[in-house]
This record gives C-alpha cells, sequence and structure tokens, in this order.
C-alpha cells in the first residue's frame, strides 16, 4: 500500500505525527536497554492504565456485545482489559523481535517458546510442497514468522504497511532481520505472492479483519466479510493450508500451535470453494478467539452496521 505524501498533508497533522514519532522513538530505544520481559509487563501495565480510557476502548466493548451477548457488561470489561494488556506486552516485546525467540525442543523448561502441532511444522519443511498459513491478531502474531524463519522454513509474509512513513519504516527493519521475505499489501502484490508460491515457498496471511466486497461469512454467529486472498490462492496453486496460532502464556512465555492442513471443501468442478473455504478459516480463528478472548483485538471493525 503506497504510503501518502507526507507533503500534502495539513501542517498540523505533519506535526502531531513527527512528535508521535519521535515519542516512540525514545520510548523505544529506553525499552531496548530493557530485557523482553520487563519491557512486556511495562508496555502491558501501561496500555491497561490508558486504554480503556481512549475511543478505541468504545469499539472493543461494542464488538465484544455483539460476540458475547451472554456476559454481563463487566465480564467484557475483563476481557478488553486483557486485549490491553496483550496489546501493551506486544508494542513492548517489539523493540525485542530479535531476541525473543527462544526456543529448545530438547530442554522446554529453558524455552521462551513451546510448541504443538510439530509434526505439522516439519511435513511443511520437507514436503517439498508451497503452503498457505493463516493466522490471526492473537498474542503476538509476529511469532509465527519468526519462528518460520528460525527453523529454515522458506517463507514469506503479507503485511499491511501503517500511512505513517516513520512507523511504516519501523516496522520494515524491525521485521525484515527476522523473517523471510516481506510483502505489502498493495493492488499489485497478488503477483508478488503468486511469485512466493512458484517458488515453492510458504506463505502466512492474517485473516481476521474485514474486506469490503468479500466473501459473506459468520463470525461469532453475525456476517461479516472477509478477505478471499488465502482460499482464492489455494484454489489456484492447490496447496496446503494450515493455521498457525500463538498463546500468550505467563511468566513472558508463549505456545504456537500448528493445524493439520485443512480439508477445504469443494465445488462441483472439484476446485476449492473459496466462500466455503473462507467460512471454515473463519470459524477456525472463531474458535481460537473464544478459547482465549482477552488475547484478541477487538476494535477491528470486523462486523459493519
Amino acid at each position: 500500500m503506497a504510503t501518502p505524501d507526507r507533503r500534502s498533508l495539513p501542517w498540523t497533522l505533519r506535526a502531531r505525527d513527527a512528535v508521535l514519532s519521535a515519542t516512540v522513538w525514545v520510548i523505544a530505544r529506553l525499552m531496548r536497554l530493557q530485557s523482553p520481559q520487563f519491557a512486556s509487563w511495562v508496555g502491558g501495565f501501561w496500555a491497561r492504565k490508558i486504554g480503556p480510557y481512549t475511543s478505541i476502548q468504545r469499539v472493543a466493548m461494542k464488538n465484544l456485545a455483539r460476540a458475547f451477548p451472554e456476559k454481563s457488561e463487566a465480564e467484557r470489561a475483563v476481557i478488553a482489559r486483557g486485549m490491553w494488556d496483550n496489546l501493551g506486552r506486544m508494542a513492548g516485546e517489539f523493540v525485542h523481535l530479535d531476541r525473543i525467540w527462544q526456543y529448545n525442543m530438547w530442554e522446554p523448561a529453558k524455552s521462551r517458546i513451546e510448541t504443538t502441532g510439530v509434526t505439522n511444522f516439519i511435513a511443511m519443511r520437507t514436503d517439498g510442497k508451497p503452503a498457505l498459513v493463516f493466522t490471526a491478531h492473537l498474542a503476538n502474531w509476529e511469532l509465527p514468522a519468526i519462528a518460520a524463519a528460525a527453523q529454515g522454513l522458506d517463507s514469506a509474509v503479507l503485511f499491511r504497511a501503517p500511512d505513517n512513513s516513520f512507523f511504516a519504516d519501523l516496522l520494515f527493519e524491525a521485521r525484515s532481520k527476522v523473517m523471510g521475505n516481506l510483502v505489502a499489501a498493495s493492488h499489485v502484490a497478488v503477483f508478488e505472492l503468486a511469485a512466493v508460491l512458484d517458488q515453492g515457498k510458504h506463505l502466512g496471511i492474517l485473516v481476521d479483519q474485514a474486506r469490503r466486497g468479500g466473501p459473506t461469512v459468520e463470525f461469532f454467529g453475525q456476517p461479516c466479510s472477509s478477505n478471499p486472498t488465502i482460499a482464492r490462492l489455494a484454489r489456484l496453486y492447490e496447496c496446503p493450508v494450515h493455521g498457525v496460532r500463538v498463546i500468550r502464556l505467563p511468566k513472558g512465555r508463549f505456545r504456537i500451535q500448528c493445524t493439520p492442513a485443512l480439508n477445504l471443501p469443494r465445488d462441483a468442478d472439484g476446485k476449492i470453494d473459496v466462500d466455503g473455504s473462507m467460512q471454515m478459516i473463519t470459524s477456525v480463528v472463531e474458535g481460537w478467539v473464544r478459547e482465549h478472548p482477552d488475547q484478541w483485538t477487538w476494535f477491528y471493525k470486523r462486523w459493519r452496521d
């Protein structure tokens, strides 16, 4: 996605962005001096204090009411507070992306990361085929791409760059050091994604946001739009589709889980059905969110009135 020309914006917006960028730069440098665990705790502490008083909180509470009408307002507020804690922790962890990976299969007690579905990871690395991997904005969602690179999985990641050029550069610099190929979302990204699969690589895509004009799916019992990119690529390349999620654990630890390849629905011609596949994938994500609702980002406009 192209970044708008900053010179065309009003000076007030440019000044605001400059102050915000400078503030983030200073905070990032200070957090970098701390351990990943302490930076994570600090981020969670301040996010819990500030987040509930922002306009984003109202969106999150509205979405929580749609997803969990059976819960009380107080119960939904607890989930929202957990969401802020998770987002703050992720912000603290972001400056340590090159340090956060600490995995020892043989001595799990000494690892920051634990895994389940290891055989599915191994199969992807050794089968010689391209694969599509979907994940969601749960826990620290940067970790699946870091895990793929750390374990020697030839991979690429589709990401959406922020409009603010400072943040876009910051994100790209941090991610490029620890991840595979980075493909920025744009109107021509589909050609880059096709090239990734043509080369037999593995492509990771976040699938839990709405896309205007995309297939309609049920999410928490209510209709919403979905981004069909992953299903269209699966239909075109007939490659396996796996789900990978991250679960935040106590004491700064994480669990990464990989599903077996999904048995996606097919149409009368035997080809992968895009709409049906997006519903299956969305249902998997819903199950993940229901299991750990406090670790999902509830302020996305997944449902549109």
